[in-house]
Order: structure tokens, then sequence, then C-alpha cells
């Protein structure tokens, strides 16, 4: 097993938090489920030129960390937001150290550890997205049902959701191996 999937199959759902409309899990979570399967790897966050941890542009300032494990480095680039979620432009050091945490613990997700998250964070449509709590409450669900073998349980969970979309906003909560169990739990064939 590769450290990516080694990573992708912890279950950070009990850590999960919610703000506003968004679902998170706390860098601090991140980083201790982090070390404890990868306890070499490291991080730098990206300073500006003229030594900032932070760069400025016109959309507004963003922070970048670059995390690595095992020889492989994937780097995270956050906008730094105050606390509506408002980009912003002249930012204080708060506001700076929060983005910089926001954006090790997605840089942390590029590793495979909370990745599914993040699903469906970049639809547009507000249709896509979850209720608050509604992700996390559903997967605890189907995972329950997974541990149990329970199909029925299984199917009232899914069978709550009839259109393409949403059925489509169920998958991308799963890992590919999440959905192979599902499948498998549900095939004629046993």
């Amino acid at each position: 097993m590769n450290t990516f999937q080694a990573l992708n199959v912890i279950d950070v759902s009990k850590f999960v938090e919610q703000k506003g409309k968004f679902s998170y899990l706390s860098w601090s979570d991140a980083v201790n489920e982090l070390l404890r399967v990868c306890p070499t790897a490291t991080w730098t966050i990206s300073k500006s030129p003229d030594g900032w941890p932070y760069t400025e542009t016109p959309a507004g300032c963003f922070v970048e960390v670059s995390l690595t494990i095992e020889g492989v480095t994937r780097t995270q680039v956050h906008p730094v937001l105050d606390h509506k979620n408002q980009t912003v432009t002249k930012p204080n050091a708060f506001q700076i150290n929060t983005s910089i945490q926001r954006c090790l613990a997605k840089a942390i997700s590029l590793h495979g550890l909370g990745l599914y998250i993040y699903r469906g964070e970049d639809l547009p449509d507000e249709t896509h997205r979850f209720k608050p709590g509604e992700k996390e409450k559903i997967y605890q669900c189907v995972k329950d049902a997974l541990n149990n073998g329970d199909e029925t349980a299984l199917k009232e969970v899914l069978d709550e959701y009839d259109s393409p979309e949403e059925k489509q906003k169920i998958w991308g909560i799963f890992t590919s191996q999440e959905r192979s169990s599902i499948k498998e739990l549900l095939s004629d064939d046993k």
C-alpha cells in the first residue's frame, strides 16, 4: 500500500467540523493523523520576495504550503480569508495564520487524508451542495451499514436521493474502494 492509499483509508469523519456551509478538517487533527502514519512528513510555507508568508494579487492575498511525504511534494494555494470567508486584500496576522493552517490541512488532503471532505466544494450550483452536517451523516450511515453488512439500511440511505445529480453528489463522498464495497453489498450476485 502506498502512502496515498494508507492516508486515504483513514476515517476522519469524527473530526469534521462545519463552518457555515463548509465542512472542514481542523489542521491540528489533520497534522495529528498525518504524523501518526508519516512521522517524517515535512512542510514549507512559501514566502513572497519581500519575505512575507503571503502574496498580494489584484484578486486578494494568497498563501502557499508544500507538503513532502517520502519524496513526493504536493503544493496547495489558499486565499487569505476573513471570518465571513471573503478574500482579504490587507490581511492581519491572524487571518494569515488561519489561512496557512487551512492551506496545510488541504495540502495534507492532497496526499489522501480526508480528501473526500472536499468533494463537491468546487461545484458552482448550490443544488449540488450538502446542508450542514448532511455529508457527514450520510457517510457515517453508509459506513455503519457496510460494517454491519446491512443491505436494507444501505438501501434506505441511498434511496433518499433520487435524481442523477443527487446520486452523483452522494457517490462523490466515497473513495473508489468504498464505492466498490457499496456496489458489492447491493449486488444481486451474493
